[in-house]
């Protein structure tokens, strides 16, 4: 055979490739886009149930009337195209997984095939199931404290009660002016939320994000340790770092509030133990099996490790 045809045998199987790779992302990209518009049509109630903690603190707090402002045309309107943008990801996963999944199977053995699956199906679950513990939760937690330092009272209130108090015969129809006064006040000025909507979601979208991807540490993690990459005791090993590491994330990604750190801290860190234990399971079930084989044997003593082991003992 000669060289050329050396290389166009080998070039061939890379264009096969990267056809099929490029009706995969076709696809995907179909997918997204019709998961978007989807979204799109529902996003204003998205929005609603997204800011929902954020009433509700505000309400607890004394606002009759909760209120989320836009400063420019188009913010939001924008605030409902990013709302598309993460949901319709979250709608059309499936699909890109399930493309995903048939690009890389034919490159994988049978075990591989049954040892991947599961991780595909867990990791959609998982991140949806941090992404309701952030919503119900941690948010909720978060607007109680960061809310709690200002005075919420209803500017219209203050409105209402300077148009009763100094524009007699001005007062609005089914306006009663007697629950409507505030009482003056010469102790310094009022402090009111007036929440931006994009800056309101911003801060909803991260800790959403931020447990979900939390929520992924015993996927990753198991899948680690069945590709031989961990161990459940050296895992085991590096509990006080883990400890110092999910320290400082609860840091970063929540508010100066102890309580919701402290909540951060004990669920990632459950999550470290949970993966140790999957990762044991998981090295348990390849020990059974290579018993099964014939390929595990308790009584060979490796002399490599051996002198390993005394050197670490020194």
């Amino acid at each position: 055979m000669s060289h050329s045809e050396e290389v166009e045998d080998s070039t061939a199987p890379l264009i096969e490739h990267l056809a099929e790779l490029r009706t995969r992302l076709i696809r995907s990209v179909l997918a997204f886009a019709v998961g978007v518009i989807l979204a799109f049509v529902v996003a204003e109630p998205i929005l609603q149930f997204l800011v929902q903690p954020i009433e509700q603190t505000l309400r607890a707090l004394g606002d009759p009337s909760p209120t989320l402002q836009y400063t420019s045309p188009q913010e939001y309107l924008f605030t409902l195209f990013r709302i598309s943008m993460v949901f319709g990801f979250a709608l059309s996963f499936p699909m890109i997984g399930y493309q995903l999944w048939r690009f890389v199977a034919p490159g994988l053995y049978k075990t591989e095939k049954g040892a991947f699956l599961p991780f595909l199906v867990a990791s959609p679950f998982m991140f949806m199931l941090g992404a309701t513990f952030a919503q119900l939760v941690v948010t909720p937690l978060a607007m109680q404290f960061f809310l709690g330092f200002a005075d919420v009272s209803s500017i219209f209130a203050n409105l209402i009660s300077q148009t009763a108090g100094n524009v007699a015969g001005t007062v609005p129809d089914g306006v009663n002016v007697d629950t409507a006064v505030v009482p003056a006040t010469t102790d310094g000025v009022k402090i009111t939320f007036f929440g931006k909507v994009n800056e309101s979601l911003d801060i909803t979208l991260k800790f959403i994000m931020a447990f979900g991807l939390c929520f992924q540490l015993p996927v990753l993690l198991t899948l680690m340790g069945k590709a031989g990459l961990v161990s459940s005791d050296g895992l085991g090993a590096m509990r006080k770092y883990a400890v110092v590491a999910i320290l400082v994330l609860a840091a970063l990604v929540t508010p100066p509030d102890v309580i919701t750190q402290l909540i951060l801290f004990v669920v990632v860190y459950g999550l470290y133990e949970i993966s140790i234990f999957l990762v044991r399971r998981v090295e348990a079930k390849r020990e059974e099996k290579l018993r099964a084989e014939g390929y595990y044997d308790d009584e060979y003593d490796d002399p490599l490790m051996a002198e390993f082991d005394e050197d670490e003992d020194k």
